[in-house]
Formats: C-alpha cells, structure tokens, sequence
C-alpha cells in the first residue's frame, strides 16, 4: 500500500491517507527509541541486528534562550519541513499520538507517508542553564520506511543552541528496497536542506 498523488496533496488527501494508516508498522519494542542519546543508538545492537540504519545529523544555529524559543516555535510549526520538495501540513500539532503525513515530491508524483508522534520531551535544568525541545514520530503502516525520527532544539551549558535530527529506519517494502542507495541520499538531503532552513529561519 503506497499512497500517492500527481498533484500538490490536498488536505483530504491526507487525512485518507492517515484514517488508512491504522499502525506503526514497526516492532513496538523500539518505539521511542530515539528519545536516547545519538551515540547509544548508534551502539544499540538490537537496531543493527534487526537490519535499521540510524542516521544523524547535528549543526550549531545560534546562541542564546531567545534563538532557542525561537527555534522551539519553529518545530513546533513545522518550519524544518519547509522545503520545495517536502512538507508537512504546519497546523498539524506537536502532541503525543497525533497522526500526520509527509509529503514528498518523488520525480513525478507526490508520496505521501503517514506517521505518528510517539513522543514529546521537553526538559529545563536551571543549574546549568540547559534546556530542549524535541519530539519523535514513528513510521506507519503505508509508509516507504519503518523506523522513527527525532527533530530536537537544545541550548547547551554555553548557550550554544543545536538543531539535531536522529533517525532510524529500514525499508518496508519492495519498492524502497530495491531503492534503497535513493531512500539513503535523500535523508541526507533532507538534513542537509532542513537544517540550512532552521538556520535561514532562525536568522531572520
């Protein structure tokens, strides 16, 4: 079950795609697990074993808790999902179990993959001035992929504020198989032009 459109998806459109959509379609034992450090997913055998690629990307937008709340607002409207060839609807809102759709432009039609928020953290520690943002959401069945994603704002001890993304997926179905070198070079696109559109944004 792939869901498609030739034309720019119309809310309908994605809200079938989403009522069709009814599960992760991921084993349920990894749900959440992006919410760990980058470093211990990538140590996480389990993941490795079961076949997932974790992917990760990282970069400094700015300084300071005013380009941090900043940044938060942009996540939480989805301005890091403001590409040419992606998006996501911006009113769609940032809470635990809220279901949604990607949509990406793939030559010639437009794909749409449903996924849901699985998780919201939010922390402040007042001793060291660090604080974060960030949620994650998990594949569906009808998405290319299986696996989750993570997109994370945080200001550190230095007030040094870090856009994260951290992923991992595997293919979920024959297509994305046999495509699967194209499914890799477009995630890396993906962090590549998602972060340079948190920086744009963030230094507006």
């Amino acid at each position: 079950m792939i869901f498609w459109s030739w034309s720019h998806p119309t809310s309908q459109e994605q809200e079938t795609c989403v009522n069709k959509s009814s599960a992760l379609n991921y084993d349920i034992s990894h749900k959440g697990a992006t919410a760990k450090p980058a470093f211990a997913l990538k140590q996480d055998e389990e993941l490795s074993k079961t076949g997932f690629f974790v992917n990760h990307a990282r970069v400094l937008v700015g300084s300071g808790l005013e380009t941090f709340e900043k940044g938060k607002c942009a996540l939480q409207n989805w301005r890091h999902f403001s590409l040419n060839w992606a998006f996501v609807d911006p009113k769609t809102p940032i809470q635990s179990g809220v279901k949604f759709c990607v949509c990406t432009k793939q030559f010639l039609p437009w794909i749409l993959m449903p996924l849901e928020i699985v998780y919201v953290n939010e922390s402040r520690d007042l001793k060291d001035t660090t604080v974060s943002f960030s949620f994650g959401s998990g594949t569906l069945q009808g998405h290319l992929l299986a696996g989750e994603e993570r997109f994370s704002i945080t200001m550190d001890e230095k007030e040094d504020v870090w856009y994260e993304i951290l992923s991992f997926s595997k293919p979920a179905n024959f297509l994305s198989l046999i495509g699967y070198p194209y499914v890799c070079y477009s995630q890396k696109k993906f962090a590549h032009e998602s972060t340079t559109a948190m920086k744009k944004h963030l230094s507006a």
